[in-house]
């Protein structure tokens, strides 16, 4: 008793981790030796310690004794009191090296590590390694297959618990985590955390090579790949290759020339509802996105952030065949046609073909003009659309009195 009240810990690790007892050094050593003494008699599972049985056991026999106000129940005391926080939004575990905060000290551990690289759990199969070993178990089902969680209603079977929880509640249509901010709710704590970001405008996942910050990590992977030339989605119809998949989505539209979002003010349709979200813009001159530099105002985030790097001459996207600079991907890729002669963007009604899209459309707008004012032909005064048509008529009509 002496070491808790006078505030020594007596009993040390070789790590350099201390404690009070002899019985918490004893229970620490087995995460070195991974020594597991209790074992679950029901399907063989071992434990480093007894507590850990006791709750293993819970999921056999289903006893969730620790009930929280909003009517969800634990196997254990620390589940419901981890729980408690999603509802008052309580981060109590503070990273001393960053200050970013969680829920559970596990949690805090498990990302004290990513500062540290500390990566000791290791997969034979494929050499990527992780912080703690319940990911490396997760990462072998991978390789094994090994779904060992079913969804008792409908089948579906999922590599983590974690996972099957989720998934389960699309079926229940349960969402406990909700917003402060604004209300909406979530099915998951992550997908809560990802939505609080829009409304705090935090970004914590970083592009090394650029600077520019992002609110999920996927699309930080995403952008990584504007800087190399990594296309890993594929078209079927025509092997051309894409950064995102949802890139590779609108282009095979470009094959099947569906377009089903269509502006009412002037009939233009488009492939995405984002696309015709924008153009709309260009009928009302809303440009809510303004430059402080110079003060020219933008339709999309993207053309503003594009216009910046003009002002600070950072062009990444170099064309290897003449050295000309770019500040968008986009504009390298329509400037490499110009080499390559690649024209993809091809008119329906007489054949021509473009290396850009807004070319394409300027094109189109021609046979419009033309749609809108019949011509009539010279000898029989029959109407046609479009002049092109009655070219061949004419050129018919010729050979027939010849």
């Amino acid at each position: 008793m002496r070491g808790t009240h006078s505030g020594q810990r007596p009993y040390e690790c070789k790590c350099g981790k201390v404690f009070n007892y002899f019985s918490g050094l004893t229970t620490h050593m087995r995460t070195h030796t991974g020594e597991r003494p209790y074992k679950c008699k029901e399907c063989g599972k071992a434990f480093g310690r007894s507590s850990h049985l006791t709750t293993h056991i819970r999921t056999h026999s289903g006893e969730r004794p620790y009930a929280c106000e909003c009517g969800k129940v634990f196997s254990h005391l620390s589940g419901l009191t981890k729980h408690k926080r999603t509802h008052s939004g309580e981060r109590i575990f503070e990273c001393k090296k960053c200050g970013k905060a969680f829920t559970c000290s596990s949690s805090l551990v498990i990302h004290e590590r990513s500062h540290k690289e500390e990566k000791r759990y290791e997969c034979q199969e494929c050499g990527k390694a992780f912080s703690c070993s319940s990911s490396l178990t997760r990462h072998i089902r991978t390789h094994s297959g090994e779904k060992p969680y079913k969804c008792m209603e409908c089948g579906k079977a999922f590599t983590c618990s974690s996972s099957l929880i989720t998934h389960m509640r699309s079926h229940s249509g349960e969402r406990p985590y909700q917003c402060k901010e604004c209300g909406k709710a979530f099915s998951c704590s992550s997908y809560l955390t990802t939505h609080v970001r829009t409304h705090s405008g935090e970004r914590p996942y970083e592009c090394k090579e650029c600077g520019k910050a992002f609110g999920r990590s996927s699309h930080l992977s995403t952008h990584i790949r504007t800087h190399s030339e990594e296309r890993p989605y594929k078209c079927k119809q025509c092997g051309k290759a894409f950064k995102q998949f949802p890139q590779v989505t609108t282009h095979m539209k470009t094959h099947r020339e569906e377009r089903p979002y269509e502006c009412k003010q002037c009939g233009k349709a488009f492939k995405q509802f984002s696309q015709l979200t924008t153009h709309r813009k260009t009928h009302s001159e809303e440009r809510p996105y303004e430059c402080k530099e110079c003060g020219k105002s933008f339709t999309q985030f993207a053309y503003l952030t594009a216009h910046i790097k003009a002002h600070n001459g950072y062009r990444p996207y170099v064309c290897e065949e003449c050295g000309k600079a770019f500040t968008q991907s986009s504009n390298l890729t329509v400037h490499r046609r110009i080499h390559s002669g690649e024209r993809p963007y091809q008119c329906m009604e007489c054949g021509k073909g473009f290396y850009e899209s807004s070319k394409l459309t300027d094109h189109v707008r021609s046979h419009i003009e033309e749609k809108n004012y019949p011509v009539n032909a010279k000898e029989c005064e029959e109407a046609f659309s479009w002049s092109s048509v009655l070219s061949k008529h004419n050129s018919h009509w010729g050979e027939a009195l010849h």
